[in-house]
């Protein structure tokens, strides 16, 4: 809980979040620690997706603390994705 954990929600048939994806793992590798990428295939994971009212996909959230912080949807360029984890971390 002490460092903010980033959720990808996707799905293997998404070609959007398949676009988003290798941003998010470049960006992760890059900021070194400052954050924790964690993937979840909605898939595979029915209630999670559920709990957190995933309804279009890609579907990423910030959790600080255990709560959401900050989110988007969607397939964003890597300098929105950027400006997006400057802001919220």
């Amino acid at each position: 809980k002490k460092v903010p954990v980033v959720v990808d929600f996707w799905a293997e048939w998404c070609m959007p979040c398949l676009m988003l994806s290798p941003i998010l793992e470049s960006l992760a590798e890059e900021y070194k620690g400052k954050f924790l990428l964690a993937k979840c295939n909605v898939e595979e994971a029915e209630k999670q997706a559920e709990k957190y009212r995933i309804t279009s996909i890609p579907n990423v959230k910030m959790f600080k603390g255990g709560k959401v912080v900050a989110e988007f949807v969607g397939a964003i360029p890597e300098h929105q994705v950027r400006k997006w984890l400057e802001e919220h971390l």
